[in-house]
């Protein structure tokens, strides 16, 4: 069944009907306009899908849908005759590739109530990005186009060594007793951030604590886009730190709190450390980052009186974190990315992401480039700080493009003046795309 409309006038309708979860076959329940489908994986991870009455034949599948009510922009594509659905990460967690055979499973259960739908798209955000990235990898016969929203694309272990770089830094510069976690994060993980969040505080307070800040924010190529500091002017080394250090510390969900958080997760469910900074010269590390990144830098330990040399020596010299050989194994078969994508592809990515870093979308289209796939493939960004910080025009935005993609086998342009007019047609909500294209991911 061939897509009856355009996208031109979305709005947000009626609640979704809801059934009873039970393990074995879906379970159905209708409402006026549209049905529910839902169950439980054979993993017990819940699954849903919400059909509407005037169905086009294509699903949406999404790894955190079933885990509560649908989104704005999830609530308009229906409304527009898509059906959408998916599973939940509450089960698989970090385990990325049982997350996509969940995600196929599903699509069966789907399939056995509504029968084969002429076409699907995988789209998801954060992990759930990277989930859909990594179905339309493996399962090109069953994933027809990728959505691909603010995941870390990267990869697991490279992502995952660069965090490393930069708590790695921030200790031992800032914590040279070695009081606060790096690698070994304590089952207490909120004991963990509030240490670390108090010591980086202390830190911001002294011209000193905010050049090594600077330090490590620009070998972990943070963003120096915040919730207080929106894109600050790069001869402006002062805001431009105090941008790197909402990211870090000062914003919701900080980076640093995440890298406690999944650092522990991560070592826990893959058996040992998964990632190592053995070999690595962070001076070196340092001359790759951004010739803005680096200007800043220089410039806060001239005025701090600091050596950045003297800095990077002691760094340098402390004792390195090694990875254990089969966790890393596992960690990169849970899924590292090639650049074989063979479906349409779309990244959605703001560039103040401080948690699935904007750079790392430098890495992905290299893969792809290398792979000979880069016609396959577009990226867009827009100008938001926090994770995942997108309006509801800019995902429909999104969806629309890549819709118009897979029925007209073309890509429409993707410069920010023509997705900002598409996404101010909508009328739903802010539209900030910009034209940029990310530093070279340098871990």
């Amino acid at each position: 069944m061939a897509h009856k409309r355009r996208m031109t006038h979305l709005t947000v309708a009626a609640t979704a009907a809801v059934a009873l979860v039970t393990a074995g076959a879906p379970a159905v329940a209708a409402e006026q306009g549209e049905r529910t489908i839902e169950g439980r994986l054979a993993d017990t991870t819940s699954y849903r899908f919400i059909v509407p009455d005037d169905w086009n034949g294509t699903v949406f599948v999404n790894l955190d849908f079933a885990g509560g009510p649908a989104s704005a922009a999830q609530r308009a594509l229906i409304d527009e005759g898509f059906a959408y659905g998916g599973t939940t990460r509450n089960v698989t967690g970090w385990r990325l590739s049982d997350a996509v055979d969940n995600q196929i499973e599903a699509l069966d259960a789907f399939a056995d109530v509504m029968g084969d739908p002429d076409r699907t798209i995988a789209m998801g955000t954060s992990m759930g990005g990277m989930i859909a990235a990594t179905a339309g990898e493996l399962h090109p016969d069953r994933i027809d186009g990728v959505l691909a929203g603010c995941g870390g694309l990267s990869g697991t272990v490279s992502q995952w060594n660069q965090k490393l770089d930069t708590v790695f830094v921030l200790s031992r510069l800032l914590n040279p007793e070695g009081t606060l976690p790096v690698e070994d994060v304590p089952a207490d993980i909120e004991s963990a951030r509030s240490a670390w969040l108090n010591r980086l505080a202390e830190a911001q307070e002294t011209p000193e604590g905010r050049a090594r800040i600077a330090l490590a924010s620009a070998i972990g190529q943070l963003p120096a886009w915040s919730q207080e500091v929106a894109d600050p002017a790069p001869g402006d080394a002062e805001r431009y730190e105090a941008a790197w250090y909402g990211a870090l510390a000062g914003d919701p969900l900080p980076y640093i709190g995440q890298a406690m958080s999944s650092r522990y997760t991560s070592t826990l469910v893959f058996g040992g450390m998964p990632s190592w900074n053995t070999g690595i010269d962070y001076a070196e590390q340092l001359r790759k980052a951004s010739p803005e990144a680096r200007r800043v830098v220089k410039a806060l330990y001239r005025d701090a009186g600091l050596s950045l040399d003297a800095d990077l020596d002691t760094v340098n010299a402390g004792d390195r974190v090694e990875a254990d050989p089969d966790a890393v194994e596992r960690f990169a078969a849970s899924y590292e990315f090639t650049g074989e994508i063979s479906v349409p592809t779309l990244t959605l990515n703001n560039l103040g992401d401080q948690i699935s870093t904007v750079a790392q979308q430098h890495k992905y289209e290299e893969r792809v480039r290398v792979a000979g796939n880069l016609p396959l493939l577009r990226q867009t960004y827009v100008a938001s700080a926090g994770h995942c910080a997108f309006s509801t025009a800019e995902t429909l935005t999104a969806a629309n493009v890549l819709i118009e993609r897979l029925e007209t086998g073309r890509w429409s342009p993707t410069t920010a003046n023509h997705l900002n007019r598409a996404a101010e047609a909508l009328d739903q909500g802010e539209s900030r795309f910009v034209n940029y294209h990310p530093d070279r991911f340098n871990r």
